[in-house]
């Protein structure tokens, strides 16, 4: 087939053992129906973001079973049409499956590669010239970092606020007046209190 087309939704049939958790062991015969008739269909799998687990039997304990039953399949043609086809599991809602989101841009999203320090860079003479050259950040003039250095400040003071008010809680509890202050042995206290109630 010439045309574009997309199949998706429920195929009560795993890929492979991974897309189950719990339950009786898989079936490598429908695991062998449903690759075949992909592959016969010139279809490819989209891939999803999200949980790979979207249907649930609603039971707990030993008696639970996670599964993938549901995907999104397109020919190439139609990846051709929309290279940034993308599939997101979003959260189960009223339903024992998740609803899948399909998301079709005619535009691919670029990959962010994440930046990687090399260490033979800094042997190299020119490193510091061309770091210095290129380094437009003043740390303390950029209101976003600045910021976040505010607010680190800000959280290490509350937790050593609350870290001496856990500290003075747990010193009356246990009755031991004579610690010296400054010392954080909220374990050692916490135990003190243990060991009174036994």
């Amino acid at each position: 087939m010439t045309v574009p087309w997309i199949v998706g939704g429920d195929f009560n049939v795993i890929w492979d053992e991974e897309e189950t958790f719990g339950g009786l062991p898989v079936s490598l015969n429908e695991v062998d129906d449903l690759r075949h008739c992909i592959n016969t269909c010139n279809l490819t799998d989209l891939g999803f973001k999200g949980s790979i687990f979207i249907w649930w039997n609603g039971r707990a304990e030993e008696d639970f079973i996670f599964k993938g039953l549901d995907r999104c399949l397109a020919n190439m043609e139609l990846q051709q049409i929309f290279p940034g086809l993308e599939v997101t599991h979003l959260s189960k809602i009223g339903s024992d499956h998740c609803p899948m989101l399909l998301k079709c841009d005619i535009e691919a999203n670029p990959i962010k590669k994440p930046f990687r320090f090399l260490n033979f860079w800094v042997k190299n003479e020119t490193f510091k010239s061309v770091v210095k050259a290129n380094w437009h950040v003043d740390f303390m003039t950029d209101p976003f970092i600045l910021f976040n250095y505010k607010l680190k400040k800000l959280k290490k003071a509350q937790l050593i606020r609350y870290l001496a008010i856990e500290e003075e809680f747990w010193k009356q509890k246990s009755g031991m007046t004579w610690f010296k202050e400054g010392n954080r042995n909220t374990k050692f206290f916490y135990a003190q209190v243990n060991g009174r109630r036994k």
